[in-house]
C-alpha cells in the first residue's frame, strides 16, 4: 500500500511519518496542498491523509479536486482539530472516506488508514482463479491462460500482469508499480519496468481486439482497458 500525507505543522508530519514507517508503509509527505494535488497527478496512492488546513489548498479543496478529477481517487482521510459534526459533514461530502479529530493515537491512525484501503480497493478478496475474458490467472501457481493455453511468464512478469489486471482502467504511476513488484529497491531502472511491461503486453497478446492492451500513459505510468463489454462483465469474476 502506498500513502501521501499531507501537514503544514512540521511535527504532525514527523509524527505520522514515524507511525506510516513503524507499521512498513511506503509514503509521501507533503506540506501544501498544491504540492500534494501536483503528486496525486503523477503519483497513484491508496490512501491520503490530508490535514484541513494548508498554504497552497486546503485539505477540503484537494479532497473535492481528487474526487471531482482523479479517474480512481484514493481514500482520503481528513485530518483536523475541527470536532463539529458540520464540519464533518462537510468534509464526507466533498468525498472524503474518513475523518480523525487531532490529537489520535497510533493504533487508530493505522487501523483508519487500512479500513479505508480496504472500502477503497476491490469489493473481496482475489479467489485463487479469476477470468478475465479470455483469460485465466492462476494465484496460487502464479500462472496465466489464455483461452486454455498456458503463457510462459517468470515471477516477475506474473506479478506485473496481475497487478493490471486487478486495477483495469486505472492509471498507475511507474513509482506505484515499482513498490507493488519490486518494493523499496533504489537500484530498479525505467528500462527494466519497460521491459517488463512489453514482454508482458507481447506474451499475452495483450490488444484491443482481445478484449485489453496496455497503455502509456506519458509522463505518468501505465494503464490497462478493457475494450468490450464482456471484458467488463467479467471484470474480476471469481471461477469456482
Amino acid at each position: 500500500m502506498r500513502i501521501a500525507i499531507a501537514d503544514d505543522d512540521r511535527e504532525v508530519l514527523q509524527q505520522l511519518s514515524s507511525y506510516l514507517e513503524k507499521a512498513g508503509y511506503l509514503f509521501d509527505s507533503f506540506r501544501n496542498g498544491k504540492d500534494l494535488q501536483i503528486a496525486l497527478r503523477r503519483e497513484t496512492y491508496d490512501v491520503v491523509l490530508v490535514d484541513w488546513n494548508m498554504p497552497g489548498a486546503t485539505g477540503l479543496e484537494v479532497v473535492a479536486w481528487g474526487t471531482e478529477n482523479l479517474e480512481r481517487p484514493p481514500a482520503f482521510i481528513l485530518i483536523t482539530s475541527r470536532s463539529d459534526k458540520a464540519d464533518v459533514v462537510a468534509g464526507l461530502e466533498k468525498g472524503a472516506s474518513d475523518y480523525i479529530v487531532k490529537p489520535e493515537s497510533e493504533e487508530v491512525i493505522i487501523a483508519r488508514i487500512e479500513a479505508a484501503a480496504r472500502r477503497n480497493a476491490s469489493p473481496a478478496q482475489p479467489e485463487r482463479y479469476q477470468s478475465f475474458g479470455q483469460y485465466r490467472v492462476d494465484r496460487l501457481n502464479e500462472a496465466i491462460e489464455r483461452n486454455g493455453e498456458p503463457i510462459k511468464l517468470t515471477a516477475k512478469e506474473f506479478k506485473v500482469a496481475a497487478l493490471f489486471f486487478e486495477n483495469l482502467n486505472r492509471p498507475l504511476s511507474r513509482s506505484y508499480i515499482f513498490s507493488q513488484i519490486w518494493g523499496n529497491i533504489g537500484d530498479i531502472t525505467t528500462r527494466t519496468l519497460d521491459m517488463h511491461v512489453s514482454r508482458v503486453r507481447s506474451k499475452l497478446e495483450l490488444r484491443p481486439h482481445n478484449g485489453f492492451a496496455i497503455q502509456t500513459v506519458f509522463g505518468f505510468g501505465y494503464r490497462m482497458d478493457a475494450f468490450f463489454e464482456e471484458a467488463v462483465e467479467n471484470e474480476k469474476v471469481a471461477v469456482q
